[in-house]
């Protein structure tokens, strides 16, 4: 460090404003993560629901399965979220490290770095978590849209055919 006081000041505020950034970014995940969790307890809620009002045994297999999955996009979300605060404590400890290593007379060695390593990694693998519950919201939205066109299509084909000279239905 700079022997000049007032540029070692200024040298360890800019060392502990850099976890800021990604303190950031990682509250912004939370926040996406949060919000994804109350879509998928909404949307478990409808499906209990569903469950709940149906008789055919068929169509509360298919809901139970559904249950099933949103138990893991929930547990995926849970898990990213849970890996964000540890980022979150990661960043803030590094933080705090910078801080209390110039304090003291700079004694702390690489801590400041290991923890802003381990807060990255957190990061990361919470981003994971997040992505994998998405690719499971994706194949959830798909299983749904083929199951109401398959039951459309069924509908359709039960309906009497009308000949053009007949006219349209309700005439």
């Amino acid at each position: 460090m700079p022997n000049n006081p007032t540029f070692t000041h200024y040298a360890v505020l800019t060392a502990m404003l850099a976890p800021a950034f990604f303190l950031t970014a990682t509250a912004s995940l939370l926040m996406s993560a949060n919000n994804r969790l109350s879509r998928v307890i909404d949307r478990l809620r409808v499906v209990l629901k569903e469950l709940e009002d149906s008789t055919d045994p068929e169509y509360r297999s298919v809901l139970e399965q559904r249950i099933l999955v949103q138990r893991r996009r929930s547990l995926l979300i849970l898990r990213g979220s849970q890996l964000l605060y540890v980022a979150i404590t990661c960043f803030v400890a590094t933080s705090l490290t910078v801080a209390g290593d110039a304090f003291i007379g700079y004694r702390f060695g690489t801590a400041p770095t290991v923890l802003a390593v381990l807060g990255v990694l957190a990061m990361f693998a919470a981003s994971l978590c997040l992505a994998r519950e998405a690719t499971l919201a994706v194949a959830v939205i798909n299983e749904e849209m083929d199951h109401r066109h398959a039951i459309a299509r069924m509908r359709k084909r039960s309906e009497p055919v009308r000949s053009e000279a007949e006219g349209p239905p309700g005439d």
